[in-house]
C-alpha cells in the first residue's frame, strides 16, 4: 500500500494539512484523558468547563478530585478521569518541581515517549497526541478510526492490536507526513469509513482499498 498516495488521496478530499500547536504539552495530556471513552464534542466541553472553573493547571492541581470531577462530568467517568488528572498533576510536580513540560520538546523522542507513559493512565495513544499536537514531534497517535481505516487499508493485519499500530504505522509513514496522515485518516474515520455502514461508493481510496464494498 503506497502511504503517498493515500495522503495525496485524502488531502485533496479534506486538505492539505500543516502542523498547528493545539495546546501546550500540559494541557494536551489533560485533555486527552478527557478524550479516553467519550466523544470529542463531550471532551471538548469538559476540558473548557475545566479551564473556566479553575483558570490554569495549578489551580486544577490544588483542587480536590471531586471538584475537578464537577467541572469535567459533561466528558463522563468524571470520578475516574478526576482522580487521575490529580495524580498526574501530583507526580509532575514531585519530579519537576513545576507543572511545565516543556522540558520534553529537548529529548529524543523515545525518552519523552516513555516518560509520558510512566504517568497512570497514559498509553502509546495519548503520548503521541502530546508529542505530536502540542511539540510537532513525527509521533503517529492511532486512534480508533486511524485503527479501523489502517486495518481496511491492509497497511496492518487485523491480528495487530491498537497498541501494535502505533509502532507499525509509524515506521510507514515519513516523518514529515505523520501529522497529515493522522488528521486525515481520523477524519476519513469520521466521514466515511465508519465503524458501522461505511460509505465505500463516496470514497476516495475505493480503487486502491482492499476492503472496498466489504461489509464490516
Amino acid at each position: 500500500m503506497n502511504i503517498p498516495e493515500i495522503n495525496q488521496l485524502l488531502a485533496g478530499e479534506y486538505g492539505d494539512r500543516r502542523w498547528r500547536r493545539h495546546h501546550d504539552p500540559l494541557s494536551e495530556l489533560i485533555a486527552t484523558i478527557l478524550s479516553q471513552n467519550t466523544s470529542d464534542v463531550n471532551s471538548g466541553r469538559a476540558f473548557a468547563s475545566l479551564v473556566d472553573t479553575f483558570g490554569n493547571c495549578e489551580e486544577v492541581a490544588r483542587a480536590d478530585v471531586a471538584e475537578i470531577a464537577a467541572a469535567i462530568r459533561s466528558g463522563g467517568l468524571s470520578q475516574i478521569k478526576a482522580a487521575r488528572i490529580k495524580e498526574i498533576l501530583r507526580l509532575i510536580w514531585e519530579e519537576r518541581g513545576s507543572l511545565d513540560l516543556t522540558f520534553l520538546d529537548g529529548v529524543p523522542i523515545s525518552e519523552a515517549r516513555a516518560w509520558l507513559r510512566e504517568l497512570p493512565g497514559v498509553g502509546p495513544k495519548t503520548a503521541g497526541c502530546v508529542l505530536l499536537f502540542s511539540l510537532g514531534k513525527p509521533v503517529l497517535p492511532v486512534d480508533t478510526h486511524v485503527y479501523r481505516v489502517a486495518r481496511r487499508l491492509g497497511l496492518i493485519a487485523n491480528s495487530v492490536s491498537m497498541e501494535q499500530a502505533h509502532e507499525l504505522l509509524e515506521a510507514m509513514v515519513p516523518p514529515d507526513d505523520i501529522y497529515l496522515f493522522h488528521m486525515n485518516l481520523v477524519e476519513h474515520g469520521r466521514r466515511v469509513c465508519r465503524s458501522q455502514r461505511p460509505r465505500c461508493a463516496e470514497c476516495v481510496l475505493r480503487q486502491i482499498c482492499p476492503s472496498w464494498g466489504i461489509s464490516p
